[in-house]
Parts: C-alpha cells; sequence; structure tokens
C-alpha cells in the first residue's frame, strides 16, 4: 500500500526548498549510476534527513528505509505510527507502511519485487546506524536473488560537499556554537558545579532562539580523565582545568567545537594544550583542495611526534561535519584515508590529548575547504582561556 503526500501547506517541518532535496537526490542517484548500483537503500538518519527533511527518529525502534531508484521518485517505508511525523516534516510523496517491526523485511520485499529489484545489485548502508544484521539477513531470505553491495560511503560521499544553502546553516550554528564557548568561559568561577555552567549555557542559547546538540563534554577537575562525559554537579577547584566539547544546531546541521579553561595554574593540562594548538594548526595549513584525508591526518600526527609524545594522541585527526553529528560511514581524517578534500567540505578538528596522569585536553577548530585552503568558522580563539 502506497499512501500519497498530503498538501505542501502542512509541510510546515521542511527546513528547505523542495528543489534542494532534488537536487541532493540526483546526486546520490548520480553517484549510485557510477557505483554501478540499480538502486540505493539509505537508512542511516542523518543520510534520510538529507536527503528528505524527516529526522529519522522514529526509526529507533524497526528500520525506516528510503528507496532511491533512477529514473522514478523516491519511496519512504516507514512505521505506520510515524507517517503523519514522515509528510509533515519531510518531502518524499510515496509512503509505504508497516505496523510491526517483524513486518519490515516482508513490506520492504515486497516493495523491491514491485520495483523489479528482487534479483538487481542495491546498495545498503551497511557500515550505518540504524540497519541492523537481521533486516538484511531476512530481506536476503526473501529475495535470494538480491545482490546486496555495501555502498555505505556513498551518500556521505555527496553530503561532504556543502551547498551555499547548507554552509549558512553552518556558519548560524557555529554562531551558535560560539555563543555557547564564550558562556562556559565566562562561567568557570571557583566552586561552580559542571551542571550551573551547562544551565546557564543553555540559558544563553535559548535565548537567542538557538538549540545544541542533544550530546556534549562537560568536565572539570579530575572528570578531565573521563572521554566524553556529561555535565554532573561536580565543583571546580582552584587550579584544576575544565574542557568543553559542544555543538550548536541549525536544521540538524551541528557545529562542534573543543574549547578549554585553566581556573589559576594547571601545567600537566597546560602543557597539553600547548602541543593540542601546535597539531591542529599543521593539520589547518595542510588543508586544500585535493590533498587526501590522509595527508592532514599525518600533519597532526608529525607534529605530535617531534615532541616525542606519540601515545598522547590516541584517536582521528577529524571527520566530516553537517547534518547528525555522529553518523557513522563519513569521510574521516585518519591514517590510510585516501578520500580527497574539495571545496565546500566541512571538517571538525578535534585534537584531544592524554597525559600520562590520565587528563584529556585540548581544543578544536571546524573548518571549511575553499580553493585557498582552510577557513575557520569559530570566531572564538583556540588559544587556552584563563579563569
Amino acid at each position: 500500500m502506497v499512501i500519497a503526500a498530503f498538501s505542501a501547506s502542512r509541510r510546515a517541518g521542511v527546513p528547505f526548498p523542495r528543489s534542494e532535496y532534488k537536487r541532493r537526490q540526483q546526486q546520490v542517484l548520480q553517484a549510485v549510476d557510477c557505483a554501478e548500483l540499480d538502486a540505493l537503500l539509505v537508512t542511516a538518519h542523518g543520510h534520510l534527513r538529507y536527503l528528505t527533511g524527516y529526522h529519522g527518529f522514529g526509526g529507533y525502534f524497526a528500520p525506516f528505509a528510503l528507496i532511491l531508484v533512477p529514473g522514478r521518485a523516491p519511496t519512504f517505508v516507514v512505521r505506520e505510527y510515524d507517517v503523519d511525523a514522515v509528510r509533515a516534516e519531510g518531502c518524499v510523496e510515496e509512503i509505504v507502511p508497516y505496523t510491526h517491526e517483524h513486518e519490515f523485511a516482508n513490506v520492504c520485499a515486497d516493495l523491491l519485487r514491485r520495483l523489479g529489484l528482487q534479483a538487481r545489485r542495491v546498495g545498503f548502508e551497511l557500515g550505518c546506524w540504524n540497519v541492523a544484521p537481521a533486516d538484511v539477513s531476512a530481506l536476503q531470505i526473501l529475495l535470494p536473488g538480491l545482490k546486496i553491495v555495501d555502498a555505505t560511503r556513498l551518500v556521505a560521499s555527496v553530503a561532504a560537499v556543502k551547498s551555499e544553502l547548507e554552509l549558512k546553516m553552518m556558519r548560524e550554528a557555529m554562531a551558535l556554537t560560539d555563543l555557547a564557548v564564550r558562556t562556559f568561559q565566562k562561567s568557570v568561577r571557583e566552586e561552580v558545579t559542571e551542571t550551573e555552567v551547562y544551565a546557564a549555557i543553555l540559558e544563553e542559547v535559548s535565548k537567542a532562539g538557538g538549540e545544541l546538540w542533544r550530546s556534549s563534554t562537560l568536565v572539570f577537575g579530575e572528570r578531565t580523565k573521563v572521554p566524553h562525559g556529561s555535565a554532573i554537579p561536580h565543583q571546580i577547584r582552584k587550579d584544576e582545568p575544565a574542557m568543553i566539547e559542544i555543538g550548536g544546531v541549525k536544521h540538524g546541521y551541528a557545529a562542534g567545537l573543543v574549547r578549554s579553561v585553566v581556573l589559576g595554574r594547571h601545567p600537566e593540562t597546560e602543557s597539553l594544550h600547548t602541543l593540542s594548538v601546535k597539531a591542529l594548526e599543521a593539520a589547518i595549513t595542510a588543508i586544500r583542495p585535493g590533498v587526501t584525508a590522509n595527508e592532514v591526518d599525518a600533519a597532526a600526527r608529525n607534529a605530535i611526534a617531534r615532541s616525542r609524545r606519540p601515545r598522547v594522541f590516541r584517536h582521528r585527526t577529524g571527520y566530516q561535519t553537517g547534518i547528525h553529528w555522529t553518523e557513522r560511514g563519513n569521510l574521516s581524517l585518519e591514517p590510510g584515508a585516501a578520500d580527497m578534500l574539495r571545496v565546500g567540505m566541512t571538517f571538525h578538528i578535534p585534537i584531544i590529548l592524554f597525559s600520562e596522569g590520565g587528563y584529556l585536553f585540548g581544543c578544536s577548530e571546524h573548518v571549511l575547504v575553499t580553493d585557498r585552503g582552510a577557513e575557520i568558522l569559530s570566531s572564538t580563539p583556540h588559544t587556552l582561556y584563563r579563569a
């Protein structure tokens, strides 16, 4: 059963013009053709939002699948419970509903048959969230002739290059991030708690009519030894460090930033921060169209290697940004990554280092690749803030 879309006047939740989503879908379909696929089944929430406007969160329980086939309109397979939300917040005309989780494979398989894809090469986002091995195996059992191809990177490769409209969203998101960071810096004082500072940040961002990414790091003192630590009622005291990783959001476009503060003096983390700045600036200098993701990563690692403290850096140098901060399968600045940088790409480069005493400390920048190199989107300096 296909449920037709309703009046465009009820699409109040779709943030961009319909033409923007059609442009994105067409570019993805071109990539489908280049990959010699007959269709693409998109399930990652960030990619669904990029291609339809719908945020995809209704798929937390069972997969939502956007099926893209060259030469025909896209079809969205979703839970019946969420059909009205998909209509209100998305721009796909053809919606095929199912009621219970165990029905997804049967409904999707039936649709693939009707589209003539039961024995064709269909791309699946096997390396992303929101499609489980059980979903894939159930479809393969129902359609034994289906040729499932891993297309994890396909939508990400298109979404990596931002349109002017998307860059506007990234700049507006970064303005909110900068506001959050300035509030953090002004709020750090002796005996204030992490939760008090986070509440102050929320208040200021709310006053500005903005929103924050739902998961933020905010840690004081000994808790800077905790990766991805969320705010708790923990006080900061004199001669202790503080670090935040936070991102403003505009229509799903998140602009993350890492900033650090020392209340008084803390030589161990101050030394880490100095090295993180050197590595960050080396990575930024290496960014230009035509270089590989590996080369940018190597620039940061070489700066750290010269310090004779190579074990302080234990993660990738950065990653592609845009809709959905934590999507798997996106372009990554890491060793061996062969992806080539292009004008219009945006990256978050968090250089967070580990001290021998276990502290995590550092800074980051959010950059846009231009024909001249890297443009830093933040207006907040990445130098260490002393409170």
